[in-house]
């Protein structure tokens, strides 16, 4: 693995894996809801929200920044 340059988590990656970073990514990047559900060829949010989506380090930064800025202006 060493020489291929690959590392174990790498390995690890399925499609339905990639399924759940893709769904997140484009949540991350402010796709709507419904936008992604067509994209993945889901009728039901909940699929979406309970099962591939995620909340990404960037999310969460973004969201700390956004409640710093709330408090400022309070």
């Amino acid at each position: 693995m060493k020489i291929a340059g690959l590392n174990k988590e790498l390995l690890e990656l399925t499609p339905h894996s990639l399924r759940h970073t893709h769904t997140s990514l484009l949540a991350e990047a402010g796709v709507s809801l419904p936008e992604v559900m067509e994209r993945l060829g889901h009728k039901d949010e909940d699929t979406i929200k309970n099962i591939y989506l995620h909340v990404t380090k960037e999310m969460k930064k973004e969201a700390s920044q956004k409640f710093a800025r709330l408090m400022e202006n309070l």
